[in-house]
């Protein structure tokens, strides 16, 4: 798909510092109950149940609507579960969601995220037009949009993001050449331990 389209032609995103700071206090973060092999048992600040299995850490949108005042998201964003467009005067800013699967290496779960990507207009519209086609398999090229605690600031990592047959959400794999710390424990892994720390804190931030 001309290199993904040409690496979203070298794009990047730039934000506020207060605003990556202070992101995690915010109510972007839910947590979705996952079919795998039961862990550590975890009390859900949506329902306020306890589930014994390790949840998927997920964002409602990407961060760049998120920074947007209350007023900017009525007059320029659009939101759904799996759709986001920001409408500036001079562009249109268009993200989907996705899930990324994190390799834990003293266990047999992964901690999966449920995230958000930017994506040309073109692969944008393409996937738009696909949705539910079922049979729908391609990659696209995109920017991380969203941060993860841990890592500080983790937008505009470029990635591949691929599409799945059954209409299950695509999946994102970063650049392995990309040199972040965020990179670099995806492909070797994270300990158990640290997975659920990652948990109990994003549940501490929601909660």
């Amino acid at each position: 798909m001309a290199e993904f389209d040409n690496l979203w032609n070298n794009r990047n995103f730039i934000f506020d510092n207060n605003f990556v700071s202070n992101f995690y206090k915010t109510e972007n973060l839910v947590f979705w109950k996952r079919k795998k092999n039961k862990t550590a048992e975890f009390k859900c600040p949506e329902c306020g149940k306890v589930h014994s299995e390790w949840p998927a850490l997920t964002f409602k949108s990407p961060a760049n609507y998120d920074f947007l005042s209350d007023k900017e998201k009525t007059e320029l964003g659009k939101l759904d579960s799996d759709f986001c467009e920001i409408h500036y005067e001079d562009q249109i800013d268009r993200f989907i969601r996705v899930t990324l699967s994190q390799k834990v290496k003293d266990a047999c779960e992964t901690l999966e995220y449920g995230l958000w990507v930017s994506l040309s207009e073109k692969s944008y519209l393409d996937y738009k037009e696909n949705y539910n086609n079922t049979n729908h398999e391609t990659g696209y090229f995109g920017w991380l949009c969203s941060n993860i605690p841990e890592y500080g600031d983790t937008s505009s990592i470029p990635c591949d993001v691929m599409t799945k047959s059954g209409n299950d959400r695509p999946e994102i794999f970063p650049h392995e050449d990309f040199d972040h710390p965020f990179v670099r424990d995806y492909y070797n892994g994270i300990l158990k331990t640290e997975a659920e720390n990652r948990i109990n804190e994003m549940i501490k931030n929601v909660g």
